[in-house]
């Protein structure tokens, strides 16, 4: 029998690679997969079909082509360059639209902050709830900050950024955050093939900090007894899909899910990628 929470994990690791898919390659460098139905499309544009693999030759076309596809209906443009590398902590070698990144199947980097503020009745997380006009995912519950990594960020000047765009976080507390955890998965959505790595962070909030929804994004944002959050995540889908992971996690970590009992073992295995069966590896 599947343990709870470990659905979450499965359903965001629900992709096998190359499943009919091709390889996308800048140069003889991959950075991607593309499903076949978007083949002739990037053949029509001068990129190569060579066996299994497509080919673009300048990596500085790519931005281009993009938007090209975004012309034509194939995904929204964001407005939003990220950084594209064949290694996920390797050069850059192009930039894409965030819009076009599951289409190519190209790695994105983002991060989730646990927000947490120490009470004497308790842990309590602070969760926001996606506004019902968002694309993806509307109405969902959301970590207190959660986003890209744009072109030319890194983790920390994104969670700083991040941080006062979506709940006025200074800079200054958001130094405070502490890393614990990077999480990766291949996942099949309506919008292609999302293979993201999450940067995780601890933030401990002091109990009189407000956040304050900025940017439009989010609903409302509401404290929560850790106990309540553990609930959600174990019987429903109320959470945003990778928001499960970075709370399972956090479960572990503050032994709401026994690390040590085989269910705990188990998920920590799944968490770290080597309980879930993969055909062949990821490529970055």
């Amino acid at each position: 029998m599947t343990i709870p929470f470990l659905r979450h994990v499965e359903a965001c690791n629900n992709a096998r690679l190359p499943g009919g898919r091709l390889r996308f390659l800048l140069g003889d460098q991959q950075v991607g997969w593309v499903a076949p139905a978007l083949v002739p499309e990037l053949q029509e544009r001068d990129v190569r079909c060579e066996g299994d693999a497509l080919v673009l030759e300048d990596a500085q076309r790519l931005p281009a082509l993009g938007e090209a596809l975004a012309r034509s209906g194939w995904f929204r443009h964001r407005a939003e360059p990220f950084d594209v590398r064949a290694d996920p902590d390797g050069p850059v070698l192009a930039t894409l639209d965030r819009g076009a990144l599951p289409a190519f199947g190209i790695l994105a980097d983002g991060v989730h902050l646990n927000g947490l503020v120490e009470r004497a009745d308790g842990t309590h997380l602070w969760v926001g709830r996606r506004a019902a006009n968002k694309l993806l995912d509307p109405d969902k519950l959301d970590h207190l900050v959660a986003g890209g990594v744009a072109a030319g960020y890194d983790s920390r000047r994104t969670l700083e950024k991040e941080g006062w765009e979506e709940c006025g976080l200074p800079a200054g507390l958001a130094r405070a955050a502490i890393p614990v955890a990077t999480i990766r998965y291949a996942m099949t959505r309506a919008e292609g093939l999302r293979r993201d790595r999450l940067h995780c962070f601890d933030l401990v909030l002091p109990d009189g900090f407000r956040p304050v929804a900025n940017d439009g994004e989010v609903a409302e944002f509401v404290l929560l007894p850790i106990e309540e959050a553990f609930a959600l995540v174990r019987d429903t889908d109320r959470f945003k899909f990778n928001v499960n992971l970075v709370l399972i996690d956090l479960f572990l970590r503050r032994r709401l899910i026994d690390p040590a009992s085989p269910d705990g073992i188990r998920l920590r295995k799944s968490l770290d990628g080597s309980i879930l069966e993969q055909s062949p590896p990821l490529v970055g």
